[in-house]
């Protein structure tokens, strides 16, 4: 006889609820707790619903054994968690410091005026939901876009709108580094869940902006301190790893060579107010001073 399914709050039919629970299994047997296995279960829900839906929520908690607050709390706290259904494809603009001064900027207000969509909404067609994103590591490559967490380097207002034509017309379309090519949102949501679609080692990984230092140092035959020159040997006094004079050790708080014995060189240094016992305080520095 078989064994029944346990009641589930969820409104997933019952091959999609077989399917989730089995891969749910998979993810739960990677850690020794299961509830460290709600970030990628995430991800797996995100990869049929195309969001974090009110049925993901429900399906998490019951299967870690959780509450649907706590998986809420984790799926309201990270951005790659999309509470509303999301595009096919993200695209994502860098606009911090380094990405933003190269063009990043220029580049999501040129995207986002030719695609009608502000930060995290999505064309009509469901073709793309369009996002600021923080840095991706890739400030070698600077402005870079990303489709799907795929790379799209040194890119131009230009070549970003044509990316974005591309991707609505339904065209193949390669990134500049890694996989050879770009998945479906839904697709790489069951990547990010611990899933191989085989794609790792395709495409080219590491390239020349990334390498270069590398390269000059072999070409100069640098090398970093093997540990032994950069830990003392046990029992050495203190001062020897960091080069410093043997028997050296940090001055106290108002001894020659500490912060506090710096010698004053702005007005605010010496003006009423500043910290009791460093230099340049002036009388009445201290609250409940004498007079």
């Amino acid at each position: 006889m078989p064994i029944p399914a346990p009641p589930t709050r969820t409104r997933y039919d019952a091959a999609t609820l077989a399917s989730l629970t089995a891969d749910a299994a998979a993810i739960v047997a990677r850690y020794p707790d299961p509830r460290s296995g709600l970030l990628p279960m995430l991800h797996l829900v995100q990869s049929v619903d195309g969001y974090v839906s009110r049925d993901g929520i429900l399906f998490c908690a019951e299967q870690l054994g959780i509450t649907a607050a706590e998986v809420s709390a984790v799926a309201t706290f990270y951005t790659q968690y999309k509470r509303h259904p999301n595009g096919t494809y993200t695209v994502g603009v860098c606009t911090n410091t380094l990405c933003a001064v190269m063009g990043g900027d220029a580049i999501f207000d040129e995207l986002s005026e030719h695609l009608g969509v502000g930060h995290d909404e999505t064309t009509e067609d469901g073709a793309i939901t369009l996002e600021h994103i923080e840095c991706n590591a890739a400030c070698d490559y600077a402005p870079v876009v990303m489709v799907n967490w795929e790379f799209f380097d040194n890119q131009t207002p230009e070549s970003a709108t044509a990316l974005a034509d591309r991707l609505r017309a339904g065209e193949a379309v390669a990134p500049t580094r890694g996989a050879a090519s770009v998945c479906t949102f839904k697709q790489m949501s069951r990547v990010l869940a611990g899933f191989s679609d085989g794609r790792a080692d395709e495409g080219t990984g590491a390239g020349d902006p990334t390498l270069i230092g590398l390269r000059i140092a072999r070409e100069n035959m640098w090398t970093a301190p093997s540990p032994a020159e950069k830990e003392p040997a046990e029992g050495a006094p203190a001062g020897a790893a960091s080069g410093g004079p043997a028997g050296a050790t940090a001055p106290k708080p108002g001894e020659p060579g500490s912060s506090a014995a710096r010698t004053p060189t702005t007005p605010s240094d010496a003006l009423p107010g500043g910290k009791p016992g460093t230099p340049g305080a002036a009388p009445g520095a201290s609250k409940g001073a004498e007079k």
